[in-house]
């Protein structure tokens, strides 16, 4: 492929079984291969644009990101449910949730959307290193290794891979074992416990009595009466005399 990047004036595309949009048809078929060509669709876009805002106080750069892809509008409906796709010069910044976004991936190793994964994977690995306490410093290449693998899996399932899922691989990974909490679960749980108060049970406490809680004298009192109106009554027998 050359190294210069050629720009599209429109393109055709479908929504897959995947529920993403896939290109295939493209202005210029000479320089674009439209085999497992992806465009992110305004939804996905948005998504991305927020990950992307938790990157910039780590230094990354938001305007990489009209350099990365081509912003494109529907311009109409056409046959078979394809959708015709034009490109404007409107930034994908805006975020108004009407731009459809296609990487710029001429040169695929050193074009704008290779420098934009670059980048973005940077900064993520700053970030988790600031938020999470690792034993030792995430890598660069420990994040890159783990998406490589999870996209030859999909390669050898038959699955392109999705430039919205190869992105957001990147924005939202991290390693397994870990949160991005402030604190871990963990620590949490324990502080939680720390705070319960502690209660020492007094062997010695006694429970002061009230007249619902004098069964043995009402037992008693309630004998005496029986035996008093028996007697009264003349019905005591022999076995009674005997008892007493």
């Amino acid at each position: 492929m050359p190294q210069s990047s050629q720009k599209l004036d429109w393109c055709l595309v479908r929504i897959g079984d995947d529920m993403n949009w896939w290109v295939t048809e493209v202005s210029d078929p000479i320089h674009w291969d439209v085999d497992g060509l992806g465009v992110i669709d305004p939804r996905q876009m948005s998504y991305i644009l927020e990950h992307c805002d938790a990157l910039r106080e780590y230094g990354f750069d938001a305007d990489l990101i009209d350099e990365a892809f081509l912003s494109m509008q529907i311009e109409s409906e056409e046959k078979d449910d394809q959708v015709r796709l034009v490109q404007t010069s409107e930034s994908l910044l805006e975020d108004d949730n009407t731009h459809f976004a296609l990487p710029d991936i001429i040169d695929e190793e050193k074009g704008p959307y290779a420098d934009f994964l670059d980048q973005i994977t940077r900064f993520r690995v700053k970030m988790l290193n600031d938020l999470i306490e690792f034993d030792q410093n995430l890598t660069v290449d420990e994040l890159e290794d783990e998406i490589r693998e999870r996209q030859n899996q999909d390669y050898m399932e038959g699955k392109a891979v999705h430039p919205f899922n190869e992105v957001i691989s990147v924005l939202e990974y991290v390693p397994e074992g870990y949160e991005l909490d402030d604190e871990e679960p963990s620590k949490r749980d324990e502080e939680d416990i720390d705070d319960i108060p502690d209660f020492e049970e007094d062997e010695e406490e006694k429970i002061e009595e009230d007249e619902t809680m004098r069964w043995d004298d009402e037992d008693e009192e309630e004998d005496e009466e029986e035996d008093e109106d028996r007697e009264r009554d003349g019905d005591y027998d022999e076995e009674d005399y005997d008892r007493d």
